[in-house]
């Protein structure tokens, strides 16, 4: 039986999971990572510490199993996207900390881009919107502040990665500057229709092209792991960021299948087929993955930047729990949010309103108001932003979404789940792993050696292990959802005098 290791880097942790043939996890491990705030508004992480924690992970995933590293038939990379790196060419040191999918320091920079009439050729080459969440900007203030290193970057010494791209990179010793279009299509470089870096979008954010990494299937084997890592040199054949890996974790690989995961962030993607689809309502068109030998398949998306993140608030910012695991008890505690709502834009809010300038907002505090209201409302909110998302989803696709696979590690939370069921008004399914970004990366890895003949093997691989069935009559669901909208619209008339900011950008 040949074995598939999965990587799952994400935002605040490095994951490695081992799964045999029958999608079944083997050994798994996790290590945390250190987020950096040098300055409000600033998110970074040192890439030595990315590298590391999931070298880490993956060889203690191999201690623990006892499974010899030669036994593993390839390896499967799901990362946090957006998330950019510049490191050189020759050594493989980084050039200076990653910046954070979540960092808002071009915030000026898109707003300069919106007012120069540049939103219309950006949204129809790569389906996003100009947002400082998007790697284009993050990579031209690298050149732009680090000296020496834009006149590097035209020389070809540099290289410029997604985190996808900076694994491989190490696994491979340095032998493999890739990536795959799921990832590249976050960079605002690439255009989703050719499925190539554009030119266009290179001159307007002032990018060399000899940065950039060559652009592999998300399903196939691109490079070969080092020996030195694990024991024996293996095969690396999947590729993907970490939202679509969990969307092919789900088996949603039909036209109108959608997702919700629930981690540090929050990202529903619905399957839309062969075509990208154009987002009337401000989601996201993007990469799906592609399959080599096959049709790429593209996504609807929307993303909600604080999920688990406002957990970590309750924990790291209030107080009011020791660990996340609590949040669930003490918010069940109350029988309802005593009529706290927490609008968590802590650093702006993403789609369907794409407001930089939001910040988190808590409405409703009484005298009688406790930290268990307070939790009980951070984990109403986190719902509540997937509902906005679901709507904007449904108006697309013009069609109502019958029910809604979820996964990550809030998803474990019945509490939540039983409010995301009642709030959207479709039955929710728990599947039996929730760590279906991990899966996903082995199913892509697997599908490219030969392990599973096609998809149709792989979904029927997929396992319920709960069903949400909504529970609020349709007057309370949406009476719950105007409160919501209301508290968002008092959000997003947050004013930053300091910064000079006299209203929000449309």
């Amino acid at each position: 039986m040949k074995y598939l290791l999965a990587l799952d880097q994400g935002t605040s942790s490095s994951r490695a999971m081992l799964f045999d043939a029958d999608g079944h996890v083997r050994a798994q491990a996790n290590e945390e990572l250190a987020l950096l705030y040098p300055q409000a508004g600033w998110v970074e992480v040192d890439p030595e510490a990315i590298w590391q924690t999931q070298l880490d992970v993956c060889r203690r995933v191999l201690a623990q199993s006892g499974i010899a590293a030669g036994a593993i038939g390839a390896i499967g990379i799901a990362n946090q996207r957006e998330t950019t790196l510049l490191w050189d060419r020759k050594s493989g040191q980084a050039l200076a900390n990653a910046i954070v999918w979540q960092d808002r320091r071009t915030v000026a920079d898109c707003e300069a881009l919106h007012a120069g009439g540049h939103e219309a050729m950006v949204r129809q080459k790569t389906g996003l919107v100009i947002d400082p969440y998007f790697s284009a900007t993050k990579l031209r203030w690298l050149l732009q502040h680090i000296p020496g290193a834009r006149a590097r970057a035209e020389r070809g010494e540099l290289c410029f990665g997604t985190v996808d791209s900076w694994l491989l990179y190490r696994l491979s010793g340095g032998q493999a500057h890739l990536t795959d279009p799921s990832n590249a299509a976050r960079t605002m470089l690439f255009n989703i229709h050719s499925r190539q870096w554009d030119d266009d979008l290179l001159s307007l954010f002032e990018i060399p092209a000899a940065l950039l990494p060559a652009v592999v299937p998300s399903s196939g084997v691109c490079a070969v792991c080092c020996a030195d890592w694990f024991g024996a040199a293996i095969p690396i054949a999947g590729i993907a960021g970490d939202q679509q890996a969990a969307t092919f974790g789900q088996a949603c690989h039909q036209i109108g299948m959608a997702k919700n995961t629930y981690g540090t962030g929050c990202f529903m993607l619905m399957n839309t087929g062969t075509e990208a689809m154009t987002s009337r309502h401000q989601l996201l068109s993007t990469v799906g993955w592609h399959i080599a030998g096959q049709a790429v398949s593209y996504m609807l998306e929307g993303s909600v930047f604080m999920a688990g993140a406002t957990v970590q608030w309750l924990r790291d910012g209030l107080g009011v729990v020791k660990s996340a695991a609590e949040v669930e008890a003490l918010a069940a505690s109350v029988p309802d949010t005593g009529g706290v709502l927490l609008v968590p834009a802590f650093t702006g809010l993403g789609a369907p309103y794409w407001d930089p300038y939001a910040r988190g907002t808590l409405l409703g505090l009484t005298r009688g108001s406790t930290g268990a209201h307070i939790a009980r409302a951070a984990l109403e909110s986190i719902a509540l932003q997937s509902a906005d998302l679901l709507d904007a989803t449904e108006q697309d696709a013009g069609c109502a979404l019958r029910e809604l696979r979820v996964d990550g590690g809030a998803s474990g939370n019945n509490l939540l789940m039983q409010f995301q069921a009642d709030i959207l008004g479709v039955p929710v399914l728990r599947p039996c792993v929730i760590e279906t970004t991990a899966l996903g990366a082995a199913y892509l890895a697997g599908l490219a050696i030969g392990l599973w003949s096609g998809l149709d093997e792989i979904a029927a691989q997929w396992r319920l292990e709960r069903r949400f069935e909504p529970q609020f009559s349709q007057e309370r669901r949406l009476a719950t959802l105007a409160r919501w909208r209301r508290a968002v619209g008092l959000a997003r008339q947050w004013r930053d005098e300091q910064a000079g900011h006299a209203a929000p950008m449309p």
